[in-house]
């Protein structure tokens, strides 16, 4: 069993690369206050092409100190929502006008394919003009007791908001939050993940250049335990955003219980794509394979358990393994590469441990290892088991990778008992043609997102999110603004106000 790939090319470095990396901090970019810093590996060299700024709990100090005097004494909380959207509006044209550029270094910096590096800067501009539209456009709740009194929602901005991003699509991640942290009048400091710290370092030009007040953006890069830890616990952090693994998670909970900080936790998954037999098939294999092998398999909504009705389930097999054999693997920078290298050689070392036990797991129909004509770098052949038990790690583990385990079902009820039977909840996909059964399912299965009949497509307007260990809160659309203010209830009384007088002789 063989994997399609690309011939192997010489190793493309793109243009502009910077020389060091470092904080952006109250308008100027600095290397730590001590000193320290860490080395950036492309995924497909392995080599260093890059020290970045490793921030401790002094630069993160620094940097909060500098978002708190922006919040109180600077202009941006206090601006109109218009003034606030032209701003933003400014940002997404610069993130447009230079896509092509932010993806060849996203690309670069992640082994992402280029085609959907490409997909993700511009997303990435959607998400700054979606919410510069939003803020204008939004109402706040106002109701009137008739001769009585008029009570209505004053809507405030919380204060800094620390933002830790992930890794898998860094750039469009970021803006993820970034977006309506600064619609909504809040001032951030952004941690992105140490393993991925090119296309972040862009933001503070992009800022620059569409006028964000100094202050308002600060970026401090370094490790999680390091600098994300100081970010979790500092006192004058009141909200934290965060994307990553859930038992990071798990950490960043413990430790921002304490100072009840408000969260926002977007976290691992292990989604189930079920197929029943009254499916359209074809569509079907289309959806489940561009949903587990697209983004390198390293998205935390990917369809890895694939749930198949036993009538076509033999059926499926055959058409599925003989199109992930085809997938193209090879350099991220050739447009013709569906499926480029892994973000770096641990992550690729951990995928690779689980292609192994999925060995012993279920039956190899695809991939299982490296692929040929690709003897260096972070490359893994879309692998695909068929026959996998619920109890099987790779069933019940999130891999994160070009790895898929495939089981059948005779019933329903064993297909839901199935879907749900981990400890993840973020998505699920469901392909049937029967109406009843497409409702009914989706509102049993335990995911905070449901895809009938469909890939991952989702309007900006709608909650993302997951239940059980896949996370904690909502965003997009009015969720992320619900998040970054505090909803205020004013009640104003008209005419007299009729209060029982106590002490009253």
């Amino acid at each position: 069993m063989t994997t399609a790939t690309t011939a192997a090319a010489p190793h493309y470095v793109p243009a502009g690369l910077p020389q060091r990396i470092q904080h952006y901090i109250d308008g100027q970019f600095v290397d730590s206050i001590d000193g320290a810093t860490f080395e950036v590996l492309d995924p497909v060299s392995n080599t260093t092409y890059v020290t970045a700024a490793a921030g401790q709990k002094a630069d993160i100090d620094a940097a909060v100190a500098a978002a708190t005097r922006a919040f109180v004494d600077g202009p941006w909380p206090r601006m109109k929502p218009r003034e606030r959207a032209r701003i933003l509006n400014r940002i997404a044209d610069a993130v447009e006008a230079q896509d092509a550029h932010l993806a060849e270094f996203e690309t670069f910096d992640t082994g992402l394919p280029i085609t959907q590096a490409l997909g993700q800067a511009q997303r990435a501009a959607e998400n700054f003009r979606f919410f510069a539209d939003l803020i204008v456009a939004q109402s706040d709740d106002t109701y009137k007791v008739p001769g009585s009194q008029v009570n209505y929602v004053n809507r405030k901005p919380i204060g800094v908001a620390g933002l830790i991003t992930p890794w898998n699509t860094p750039f469009m991640l970021e803006s993820w939050k970034l977006a309506p942290a600064l619609a909504s009048g809040c001032t951030v400091v952004l941690k992105p993940a140490e393993f991925t710290p090119l296309s972040a370092s862009l933001w503070a030009g992009i800022f620059e250049d569409a006028g964000l007040p100094q202050g308002v953006f600060n970026l401090v890069n370094g490790l999680g335990e390091e600098a994300g830890d100081a970010l979790v616990k500092h006192p004058d952090v009141p909200l934290i955003s965060f994307t990553g693994e859930s038992r990071t998670g798990q950490l960043i909970f413990g430790n921002a219980a304490p100072m009840l900080k408000g969260l926002s936790m977007e976290l691992g998954g292990k989604s189930p794509a079920v197929v029943f037999a009254d499916a359209d098939l074809d569509a079907a294999i289309d959806s489940t394979l561009f949903g587990v092998f697209s983004l390198n398999g390293e998205r935390c909504t990917a369809g890895s358990r694939i749930l198949v009705e036993r009538p076509i389930y033999d059926e499926f097999l055959e058409k599925y393994s003989a199109r992930a054999s085809k997938i193209v693997v090879g350099d991220p920078h050739d447009p013709a590469t569906e499926v480029g290298a892994l973000v770096h050689p641990e992550h690729f070392d951990k995928v690779m441990s689980y292609v192994e036990i999925g060995k012993t797991e279920g039956r190899l129909l695809a991939g299982g290892g490296r692929p040929e004509g690709l003897p260096t770098g972070n490359y893994v052949a879309p692998t695909v088991f068929a026959d996998v038990e619920p109890d099987a790690r790779i069933f019940q583990e999130e891999i994160f990778g070009p790895v898929v385990a495939i089981t059948p079902f005779d019933t329903d009820d064993e297909a839901l008992e199935l879907a749900n039977g981990v400890r993840y909840g973020l998505a699920a996909y469901i392909w049937t043609n029967n109406l009843e059964r497409a409702h009914t399912f989706s509102q049993r299965v335990e995911a905070g997102m449901v895809w009938l009949n469909s890939h991952n497509v989702r309007d900006l307007r709608t909650p993302f999110g997951g239940v059980k260990a896949s996370g904690l809160g909502h965003e997009g659309g009015y969720r992320s603004i619900d998040f970054y203010t505090d909803q205020q209830a004013v009640h104003i009384t008209l005419g007299h106000a009729h209060t029982p007088r106590f002490g009253a002789a």
